[in-house]
């Protein structure tokens, strides 16, 4: 197991790690985490939601992902609600009060114990992701995702502290002695993540952390920004805002508060043709060659803030000077004549008029539509090529009255998807439709005549590969992979 000595301690990507490494070294890994919080999700091949990170991790281990993997995926709807996730299926929202009522709490520990125990049955060994800080005392009781999953799972604990933000040996030490000692005995090692600088000069930083927490140290992983692996969080998306640049196609993505599924643009930040930025900046939106308007965990609320920070004006008046307006679930919503939500299911707004860019109307439903898609374009020239992506909405979207039907995508099961105005105006509710090449080139081919070069990212998938093997080597060839083996060795 990889807990933490806080939140963004770089738990997920360690994880991550491993199922890469032991994948390498012949076992069969599959990770775990029994609650996660994200607005970032993925959907199982039998139609399950689970945790973006635990869809990464079960890719780096080589295996499709299960429900299982995370039984518990909250997805903040405010600052004090959540929609429940559990075992993979929408049972409602709850504020935290109540989340953390002790009916509740011991039926979701049961069910994370549940899954922990049938995954386990299938794959070995389980790497565990721990949540935040294993420290919250005053959680201790209410612990359904750290010790609590350590103790049942008989794991052996590795804390991750992140040296990058300073105060690590308070951290690690704190975090210890905050730990009851029928809970400390499982902690078996100490990972430095995130170092920067010669790691020689902290060897007796090692020894001093050592000699101070009574375990030892594992490794120190340095910093690294040359590998690339999705990302579980969306909080430094404004920092991968860029200039606009000569001889690329500028692609600008809308910076919504309730952003969902933002790794919907990874393989295009990877595309030499590109140049890729986040924005809710309305003079941005001057010189972009395409806008697109992702997906939200609370549509209305975002259309709203569209409206009141000038972006919804922004945005109608680039793409009547001629940008180029994609909208992707929620942001295909918002495209669209109008949203209803006659049974307040986002909030208080039953009606809000849309963008009025599309001619569509959505209604928001209770029904949770999550599917794992194979597609083609339903236009253009690249019909026969089959594409892969994944839908996770709860709205159904239909021509205006009288507006006839103009699917952009054809699924293979005869399904119909988006709605396609023309080459420059469109929107889907399929989410990784641009880790597809021909759909990239679809929408970039406006804007051939303003490249400098053709050269182009070909193969995500084979892109990630390469960077879970490039993560893999980093850390391994940072820890002490003896003494990690015997670590699990002796939980065996």
């Amino acid at each position: 197991m990889f807990a933490g000595t806080g939140s963004d301690v770089g738990k997920s990507v360690i994880a991550a790690a491993f199922c890469r490494i032991l994948k390498q070294d012949g076992y069969s890994p599959a990770p775990f985490k029994a609650q996660n919080m994200a607005l970032n999700s993925f959907v199982t091949s039998d139609g399950l939601e689970l945790g973006r990170a635990q869809a990464v991790q079960a890719e780096a281990a080589g295996i499709p992902c299960l429900s299982d993997m995370n039984p518990i995926l909250l997805k903040p709807q405010s600052d004090h609600t959540s929609q429940i996730v559990l075992n993979g299926r929408p049972t409602g929202n709850k504020d935290a009060y109540d989340y953390f009522s002790e009916d509740n709490n011991d039926m979701l520990r049961k069910e994370a114990y549940a899954a922990f125990d049938r995954l386990s049955e299938r794959y070995s060994p389980i790497v565990i992701e721990g949540a935040g800080s294993i420290s919250e005392i005053n959680l201790r009781d209410r612990d359904i995702v750290n010790m609590s999953v350590a103790v049942h799972s008989d794991a052996g604990v590795i804390l991750v502290a992140d040296i990058d933000r300073g105060g690590v040996f308070a951290s690690a030490y704190g975090s210890l002695a905050l730990l009851p000692p029928e809970e400390r005995k499982y902690i078996k090692g100490i990972l430095i993540n995130k170092f920067r600088g010669d790691l020689r000069l902290f060897e007796s930083g090692k020894k001093m952390m050592e000699d101070i927490c009574k375990v030892p140290v594992v490794g120190v992983v340095p910093y690294y920004k040359d590998i690339h692996i999705d990302e579980e969080d969306s909080v430094d998306l404004a920092l991968k805002s860029r200039n606009l640049e000569h001889g690329k196609i500028n692609i600008a993505v809308i910076l919504v508060s309730h952003l969902s599924n933002f790794t919907d643009f990874n393989a295009l930040e990877q595309d030499s043709r590109v140049n890729l930025f986040y924005t809710n900046n309305t003079e941005d939106l001057q010189n972009a060659d395409i806008i697109i308007l992702p997906g939200s965990k609370s549509t209305i609320a975002d259309l709203c803030e569209l409206r009141r920070n000038g972006l919804a004006v922004a945005i109608i008046k680039a793409y009547n000077d001629g940008t180029s307006i994609i909208g992707i679930c929620g942001g295909y919503q918002m495209l669209g004549t109008e949203i209803s939500d006659p049974e307040c299911i986002e909030g208080n707004v039953g009606h809000i008029p849309g963008l009025n860019i599309l001619p569509v109307e959505t209604t928001i439903t209770n029904e949770k539509l999550t599917t794992c898609d194979v597609f083609s374009l339903a236009v253009g020239d690249n019909t026969t090529n089959k594409m892969e992506g994944y839908e996770i909405h709860m709205g159904i979207t239909v021509p205006v009255t009288g507006t006839e039907n103009s699917p952009l995508n054809k699924f293979a099961d005869g399904r119909k998807d988006g709605y396609y105005k023309n080459k420059k105006c469109m929107g889907t509710y399929i989410h990784g439709i641009l880790d597809n090449r021909p759909f990239i080139d679809f929408i970039l081919s406006p804007f051939s005549d303003k490249l400098n070069s053709t050269d182009s990212f070909t193969d995500y998938k084979d892109f990630k590969e390469i960077q879970y093997n490039k993560l893999a080597d980093h850390v391994r060839a940072n820890v002490d992979m003896d003494l990690i083996y015997k670590i699990f060795e002796y939980n065996e």
